[in-house]
Order: C-alpha cells, then structure tokens, then sequence
C-alpha cells in the first residue's frame, strides 16, 4: 500500500515501524514463553471474552487480550480456520505484538495511541499481517487509570469490520467495569482533563515544599536537577505517581534564582491532546518561560512525535543554529518509559524517592500542608503523628496531602479519629464494598478516644476474637493501641 493515503494516525505507525528498522517482509514478535494469568486483568478480560464467544459462534473471529506491553496473553476463537492461520504468524499467547516488535497493526496501535484502532487488511506494516483486519481497544485501570492492556478482535481481510470496534470497545469497557466490580469498590475516577497552569511563588512554596527541611533522599534529588539545570540540561524526572516529581523540578530551577515562569503542564484523556498542545506550544522557544511536561510517558505515541517535533523547532528558533533547547523538562514513572523520540532529548534524569523511603519528611510535610489548608493553628496529636509515619503511603505525597487536608477541614487538632481508615490498614487485597464498609467501621470504633478492643468490639456487635480476626484481615495497625488483657 502507497503509505501517502493512509491516514494521519496510521502513517504515524507507519514512520514509527520504519524508525524501529522493521522489515515489512519479516515479522519478528517476540516469544517470552509465559503469560501473566492472575492478574485481576486477565481473569476479567478471559470472562468477557468468553461471554462473547457465544455472541460471535458462527463467525470467523478470533478474539485476544494482551497487556500494555503488548503480550497476547489469551486467545478465544472457534474457528480452526483462523486459529491456524493466526499460529503461523504468532500471534498467539505469549508473542508481543507491540508496535516496536511487528508495526502496525491493530492491537499496537491501540496501546501506543491509548485509543481504539482499526487496522485494514494492507494498512498493516508487515505483509505477513495483510490477511487480516483487527480492531483493538485499551483497557484502562478502573482504579488508576493506568493503562493495563487492550482487547483485539482479528477476521480475514475481506470480511465485514463495520461492527468489529464497537465490539472490542464495548468488551474493553467491560472489562473495565467487572474490574471495577471485583476490585476495591471505588468510583471509577474522572479521565483526565489536562492542565497547563503557571507555577506562581507562592505555588512554588507549597508544591516545592521551600520552607521545610527535609531529608537528604529529597535534597540530594534536588541538588542533581539544580546543577544540570543550571548547565541548561534537560532534566526527567522519573518516579512513582505522586512522589513529587514535578515539585522537584520547579524547585531546582528556583533555587537556581532562575527569573522565568514555570509552566506545568499534564496531559488529559487521549482524544484532547490535541487541543492541550495547542494550548501551551506557544509558549516554547521563550528563555523566560521553562515548560515541565508531566507524564509524558502517558502520552499518546503521535502525540510524543509531535512534542518532539516542537521542542525541534523550538530548538531553531531559541539556538539560532546551536542547537540549544528552551528550558523544559519531563517526568515520567521511569525513563524507559519516557518515548522513544523523546528519550534522546533528556540529558540527566533524577529518580525522585517514594514517600515511604523518606518517613523522616511525613511529618514536616503533614504540618506544610495543614499550614496551607487552614493555618499555623492546627497541630497534631502523637497518636495521630504516630498514624501518619507507621503508614507507607502507596500513592505519595499526593495521597499524604488529600488526608491532611480532609482532616484539617474538620479539626484544629488533628487525633487518628479524624484520619481516614486507609492510614491504619496495610495492603489486604481486593475487598468488596461491603467489607470496605466493615472495614472502615472497625477503624472508626477503633480510634475513638480510649477505646479497647473490648470496648470496640462490643460497640460492633462482634465477639473480641472476631474483631482481631478482621483485623488481621483487613490488615488494620493502630499505632499506640495496647491489647486487652485475657485470652
């Protein structure tokens, strides 16, 4: 297929197979031997697929979900046909068929775009593929929003694909759904809309955290990204979601006595990408202004493509034929994530340390926060201090900040009943709502002020032994909390 008529997206893929030195005669997915089957992705993607199989019996359909590396773990289709067709060309459980490993085609595109994708018969890169037409969905964490993997119908090239992406959307939101069912019971969270906003001082001193000392895992980090940005390097900053990667940032340029503004910028939901880089590439190629794009790794791939492109031109512009960049950096959950385009502009990248490897700065970020929210009055009890540093905060600063913040709305003097139960549970796998119900009530009775475990288990009805047993179960520590005497 002459590559000029495809479309935007599709020759996207097409460059993106060219630059990876695929051979559109040679197909080379890789084999790992295994597939992950317990996850809570596989076990709901494996039961809607089965529920549509009897949906789709007499058609010749082959139907597969992979993970957001692009492993097909799980194949479900009856007709030999195709099944036999699809084994010579590997794409069976345990290959990749990422877009780096085969080019384009329908599943690869999905994950490297995060939006559903067709891909026609002579679309495909690779002429092994041309039989076929596959449509393919990603699946997002109902969760996190965390891309997890995507579901993949593949037929012959001359059949009908007029229906087959609405059925693999359908399927993947589905699957997301019986995820969301059979998981922690939380909302799923709004996507994101995306953010460009300017990072004030006043900002800079809450996100960046200026008046505090904290640990020498953080400063050190920050040290590191004040020097390279001081020599007019690219900075990533790579870590866990919420850990502060951007504040980092912005405080290293500020502490360089940089006078320029900081632009953060997040990207949203895939389909508005588009308008998000309208909204902020202007301000690229100005030595007064330093853009932080955040997440970059969640970005789709054209999009990636077409950052790259701008922060080239940008380049032009701003070096005057020195090849200079314009103050920007990125973060990411780690650089091998950061797109392939995009890696070759980074010059030093700093990990960012989770929270729970710096239990010395819980503390003195709690008591910033609290600051922020409502005033130098409010202050903590040790029970409550001691709640805050026993918890190893899965979702970072980010998390630390919200339950301060909820709990300095209702008190000034901030005790472990004000704090929410997530702080006193360790990790207990996936309960439903009712147990997260439970759960959360044993908490409350738990943490009113003198309360035993007697007195808390009569409160719930519950025998003693009962209520040590859920509390083993649920995983529920309440620092200071003494055992009742007797058996």
């Amino acid at each position: 297929m002459d590559s000029h008529r495809l479309a935007p997206r599709l020759l996207a893929s097409w460059q993106r197979s060219r630059h990876y030195g695929l051979s559109p005669e040679e197909m080379r997915p890789v084999f790992t031997g295994s597939v992950d089957t317990a996850s809570l992705f596989y076990e709901c993607g494996h039961e809607v697929l089965r529920g549509l199989r009897d949906t789709l019996a007499d058609e010749a359909v082959s139907m597969m979900i992979a993970d957001s590396d692009g492993l097909v773990l799980y194949r479900e289709c009856d007709d030999a046909s195709i099944s036999r067709s699809l084994d010579r060309v590997h794409l069976a459980p345990g290959f990749s068929f990422a877009e780096r490993d085969v080019g384009t085609n329908g599943l690869g595109l999905a994950l490297a775009d995060r939006a559903p994708s067709l891909v026609r018969a002579d679309e495909h890169y690779c002429t092994g593929l041309r039989g076929y037409t596959c449509a393919a969905a990603p699946v997002l964490d109902p969760g996190t929003g965390a891309l997890v993997g995507s579901v993949n119908l593949t037929t012959w090239s001359d059949s009908s694909s007029e229906l087959s992406l609405a059925l693999t959307q359908a399927a993947a939101g589905n699957t997301a759904a019986l995820m969301l069912a059979r998981g922690t019971g939380r909302r799923v969270p709004p996507a994101p809309r995306g953010e460009v906003f300017r990072v004030y001082a006043d900002r800079y001193h809450q996100h960046g955290h200026a008046h505090q000392t904290l640990s020498p895992g953080w400063t050190d980090a920050v040290a590191t990204a004040r020097t390279a940005s001081a020599r007019g390097r690219v900075v990533a900053a790579v870590g866990e979601p919420g850990a502060g990667k951007a504040a980092l940032v912005s405080t290293a340029r500020r502490q360089n006595g940089a006078r320029e503004r900081l632009l953060s910028a997040r990207p949203p939901a895939p389909g508005d990408v588009a308008a998000w880089l309208a909204l902020w590439a202007p301000e690229l190629g100005k030595d007064s202004t330093c853009v932080v794009v955040s997440g970059v790794d969640r970005l789709p791939a054209w999009a990636a493509t077409e950052l790259a492109r701008l922060f080239d031109e940008a380049r032009r512009v701003t070096g005057e034929g020195s090849g200079r960049l314009p103050p920007f950096a990125v973060t990411a959950q780690r650089f091998s994530a950061i797109p392939d385009v995009l890696r070759p502009l980074v010059d030093t990248v700093v990990e960012v340390p989770a929270l729970r490897f710096r239990p010395d700065d819980i503390l003195p970020l709690a008591r910033h926060f609290a600051r922020r929210h409502r005033g130098p009055t409010v202050t903590f009890t040790p029970a409550a201090a001691r709640a805050l540093t026993s918890y190893d905060w899965p979702e970072n600063v980010r998390q630390l900040r919200r339950v301060v913040r909820e709990a300095a709305s209702r008190t000034d003097v901030i005790d472990t009943r004000h704090l929410p139960a997530e702080v006193f549970t360790g990790s207990s796998g996936q309960l439903t709502r009712l147990q997260l119900l439970e759960r959360d009530e044993i908490v409350r009775c738990l943490t009113e002020p003198g309360t035993t475990v007697a007195q808390a288990a009569a409160k719930l009805g519950m025998g003693r032994a009962t209520v040590y047993r859920k509390m083993a179960r649920y995983g529920i520590r309440v620092p200071g909390r003494r055992r009742d005497a007797g058996p």
